[in-house]
């Protein structure tokens, strides 16, 4: 059964350069039918990073003074798959000067030599749908200056694309990749002469999409809130251009915002960053605040529960916690082993964090993200709440989907009088160590305290029998450890003789983590993992760790401000994003 997956992934891929060939036959469109405008303009400062020979991809940095983008290095499954997407257009758009012009024009007719005839790894359907959105979006940036012969060019390699995607579409994964492929065929029959009959299969398939693959709660499978973003900006865009072209706007797509908005809003922290869990990152600066602006007055409102997110707020305050089963079967391939793992922020400072999605940085961090000790939440001995299974091949990209995963997690959110109160458990642990975890998690009406419990028990007897078994494979009782990580801007020290953690934030504000004494503290190196750095950054952990020696092991603690912001600073100064100029220099200290 294991070599199916793999002989499905080659008949897929050679169906792909099939019709990508044969798709590089077809008659050339001659122009817009209207004249298109930028649906996303990226950062500034990777634009001038572009244009001095900096190339930044899969945490990877090429330097080629006056170079070409297609001279970047790297993993080239993880480099071709930013490169081939042209998200990167963004970035010299928001430039805007002539060199960034000429420099986008020479590297868009530098793929159209190399790879427009059908050849090589952007002839997929998703990355054909987002390098179609850019082409046209930022056409009118493209086209200028080109003489007859180069226009012609580009416009053949647009048609050629959507006939490709009309004909592969429905080879892309369900889910944000699906989506990729059909709003880039929407977009395309909308603006491109001789198309228009692609439209409305697209549309048709975008609502059909919209309805099955958005739940009633506005999650998604894979249960990743940066994709979930993502899906909610190509629905808008859809939606944009649907409106543009005065076509009606199908009610599955509308109703699937309205249930997108009101999750989105769940999962931001005080900060605006989106929570970062299986696989996810903070977001891109400001695109979250943006759609969600469009959307006016639709799903206002922040719920206790999104996708399967525990959220408690108070104050300046916010705590995320992952309250639900991880994604099953094909979801689950960029997922994490994080349940009952929690983030903190205060603030515009982010304070707990999980360590985060190690894709960029290969193999071996990719797997090290994933793992429970790489969350901050409870490990036993050293194993995650769910496992990893065989390497498979999906997108091109190897990976590997979680098995023996949680089957049983509850979550239970309580606003009280003097607080607001999460209850959750989950039995990851019941089939190796007969353990089922429970944690409790109560903030202040203020939001300056979080008091927590974690609980190890056995239910049944059957449980009792394989603790006992667990305890007599590891000498008598069973180690456990409960993590808590830091984000790298976190200034921690152990303080009255190691029985507390002073953590200090660059905007003056200082937390104490404290615990019963019932386990042991230690502040230990930890790494925070972010798509655009060079290499994983330094930061520090807090580990309360123990052994299980009967059927209930419990463990109280809490993290408490000590000291509010300064008033004349109120946490002004922004924090930094791996988009600053500096970051390159930064990540060689």
């Amino acid at each position: 059964m294991a070599q199916n997956p793999s002989w499905q992934a080659r008949l897929t891929t050679y169906l792909h350069q099939y019709h990508a060939r044969r798709a590089a036959r077809a008659k050339p469109v001659t122009g817009f039918v209207s004249q298109p405008e930028p649906r996303s303009i990226g950062l500034f400062a990777r634009g001038k990073q572009l244009l001095a020979g900096n190339f930044l991809f899969a945490g990877v940095l090429t330097t080629s003074p006056d170079g070409s983008i297609w001279d970047a290095q790297g993993d080239r499954d993880l480099v071709d798959q930013e490169l081939h997407g042209f998200a990167w257009l963004d970035d010299l758009a928001a430039v805007g000067d002539g060199r960034a012009r000429a420099v986008a024009q020479a590297w868009v007719a530098e793929w159209i030599d190399d790879f427009g005839d059908g050849t090589g790894p952007g002839w997929t359907p998703d990355l054909t749908g987002r390098r179609l959105i850019r082409w046209i979006s930022h056409g009118l940036m493209l086209l200028r200056g080109l003489d007859r012969d180069a226009q012609d060019r580009f416009f053949q390699s647009l048609g050629q694309q959507t006939l490709f995607l009309s004909r592969r579409w429905r080879a892309a994964r369900a889910g944000l990749p699906r989506f990729e492929a059909l709003a880039g065929m929407i977009y395309a029959g909308l603006s491109l002469e001789g198309m228009e009959d692609l439209t409305d299969p697209a549309i048709a398939a975008l609502a059909s999409d919209c309805a099955d693959h958005v739940g009633s709660d506005g999650g998604i499978a894979s249960r990743n809130p940066e994709e979930l973003m993502d899906i909610l900006t190509l629905l808008l865009w859809a939606q944009d251009a649907l409106e543009a072209s005065a076509r009606p706007v199908p009610a599955a797509l509308t109703d699937a915002l309205g249930r997108i908005a009101p999750t989105l809003r769940s999962l931001r922290h005080a900060d605006g960053g989106l929570a970062r869990f299986h696989g996810g990152g903070r977001g891109v600066d400001g695109r979250l605040d943006q759609a969600l602006a469009r959307l006016g007055a639709t799903g206002r409102g922040v719920a206790d529960m999104g996708m399967g997110y525990a959220r408690i707020a108070a104050g300046r305050t916010s705590v995320i916690v992952d309250g639900a089963v991880p994604p099953q079967h094909v979801a689950s391939y960029n997922a994490h082993a994080a349940t009952l793992a929690f983030e903190l922020t205060s603030g515009r400072r982010p304070l707990v964090v999980n360590c985060g999605s190690g894709v960029t940085f290969g193999a071996d961090w990719r797997r090290a993200g994933r793992a429970t000790p790489s969350h901050s939440t409870l490990c036993m001995a050293g194993y995650s709440s769910s496992r990893l299974g065989q390497a498979q091949l999906v997108g091109g990209v190897l990976a590997e989907p979680l098995i023996d995963t949680p089957t049983d997690v509850q979550c239970i959110i309580t606003r009280m009088d003097d607080g607001h109160r999460a209850e959750l458990s989950h039995d990851g642990f019941r089939l190796t160590h007969g353990q089922t975890h429970a944690r409790i998690l109560e903030m202040t009406l203020d939001g300056r305290g979080l008091v927590g419990e974690d609980l190890l028990t056995t239910l049944n007897d059957l449980d009792k029998e394989r603790f006992e078994r667990a305890c007599g494979l590891t000498g008598g009782s069973v180690p456990f450890a409960i993590r808590f990580h830091l984000h790298p801007d976190v200034e921690a020290h152990v303080d009255l003789g190691g029985a507390a953690v002073s953590m200090a934030l660059k905007s003056g504000e200082i937390w104490v983590f404290r615990h019963d004494g019932h386990a042991e503290l230690a502040l230990t190196p930890s790494v925070y993992l972010e798509t655009g750095r060079l290499k994983p950054r330094a930061a520090q952990q807090v580990v309360l760790s123990g052994v299980a020696l009967s059927y209930a092991t419990r463990i109280r603690w809490s993290l408490t401000k000590a000291q509010d912001t300064p008033d004349v600073v109120r946490d002004l100064a922004p924090a930094r994003t791996d988009d600053d100029d500096a970051s390159f220099e930064d990540d060689h200290d």
